[in-house]
């Protein structure tokens, strides 16, 4: 399958204004790519930009893509490790975009082989429930949306903190007397605490019944984590400590989480995905299928991942439901409440609306 050329769009989603520690969005800066071949087939990838966690914008995206179509056009897409070695080779870092291009390769290589992604992986389907995010409000605001989301029929919630100790100490106690005692309740800092008030915070909240805490500290201070996880009985999540497997290999040597969160947009996508997987697998570490901002396509291929990994025993594939004012895609995966599902369809299954794409920005190389 050589490459002939690739569409690439600036995917911006309308959406209500969400904050977490390190900032607020209100559009999910999203790029979408088709990648086209002499066989007739194309691949599709999805990428959301969070510049206050990853460091990319949409801009950086669109302008890296550009280098990137041009690298692969002309070679064979049915090589996925050489063409994700012309990326590295060309480029550190860029994590996000690499992921959109390294989920239209999979698609690509799953529909060549006739089959949709996650058994082109291995994988089964079974149940995935996903979490409901919150982000960061007054109590009064955040507790009001968790009743919501109970009302609904909402299980499990992760609650966006990471500001001043105090008020987010309340915030939880406010939620959890809202909701009472059989939600699961997880938290999420994005870095937002130093060693001091992550103490002061896990400690605080142990009666609380929380599940874990992801990414309580900034990465600089992840030579605090092992001493962190003595000190609080929450179980503590890496995030933004863990971009590769080489992070998780480190992580784990240390002592430093109890759980690793994979998402394609630190990653670079599935393959370096996989790689973190068996790592944590190895070492007997579960581990959560996370996401940025991205619509219903890259979520499809996060629900393909996450069937084909069965030491992911997390799910964070709320972002659609966060607010997303305009639903951009056909096909791809369905909710029934909290529930997913996706169809028996060939490769990711999900594409973007052509009548979305019309309103996009647009390059072709």
């Amino acid at each position: 399958m050589k490459i002939t050329h690739t569409e690439i769009y600036r995917f911006s989603i309308p959406m209500e204004p969400f904050v977490i520690a390190t900032g607020v969005m209100d559009y999910a800066q999203n790029v979408f790519i088709r990648v086209y071949t002499d066989s007739g087939l194309h691949g599709v990838g999805e990428c959301s930009a969070f510049p206050m966690i990853v460091g990319e914008t949409q801009e950086t995206c669109l302008a890296m893509a550009k280098d990137f179509a041009k690298i692969w056009k002309g070679k064979d897409a049915g090589k996925i490790e050489q063409r994700i070695q012309d990326l590295h080779n060309v480029a550190a870092y860029n994590p996000t975009i690499k992921s959109a291009f390294d989920m239209a390769l999979y698609d690509l290589a799953a529909k060549a082989a006739g089959l949709p992604l996650y058994k082109f992986l291995g994988g089964d389907k079974r149940i995935v429930e996903t979490d409901m995010t919150i982000g960061i409000g007054t109590a009064e605001e955040m507790s009001e949306l968790a009743l919501g989301y109970k009302a609904q029929g909402a299980t499990i919630l992760k609650i966006k903190l990471g500001k001043k100790p105090d008020d987010d100490l309340v915030r939880m106690r406010k939620i959890r007397e809202a909701v009472g005692s059989e939600m699961t309740l997880r938290i999420d800092a994005n870095q937002g605490w130093d060693y001091d008030a992550a103490i002061t915070c896990l400690n605080g909240m142990q009666a609380l019944g929380i599940e874990f805490c992801e990414q309580p500290m900034r990465t600089w201070y992840d030579d605090q984590l092992p001493e962190l996880r003595k000190q609080t009985s929450i179980k503590i999540m890496a995030d933004e400590s863990c971009y590769n497997h080489h992070d998780a290999r480190k992580l784990i040597n240390s002592e430093s989480c109890d759980y690793i969160n994979i998402k394609f947009a630190k990653s670079g996508g599935i393959h370096e995905g996989l790689k973190i997987h068996h790592v944590a697998s190895e070492a007997g570490i579960p581990c959560m299928i996370g996401s940025m901002l991205e619509s219903r396509i890259a979520l499809s291929a996060n629900l393909h991942f996450a069937y084909a990994c069965d030491n992911i025993k997390y799910f964070d594939l709320d972002t659609c439901l966060l607010g997303h004012l305009v639903d951009p895609v056909t096909g791809g995966l369905t909710y029934k409440g909290y529930f997913l599902d996706l169809p028996e369809a060939l490769g990711i299954g999900a594409d973007a609306d052509e009548e979305f794409l019309k309103r996009c920005e647009k390059f072709t190389v």
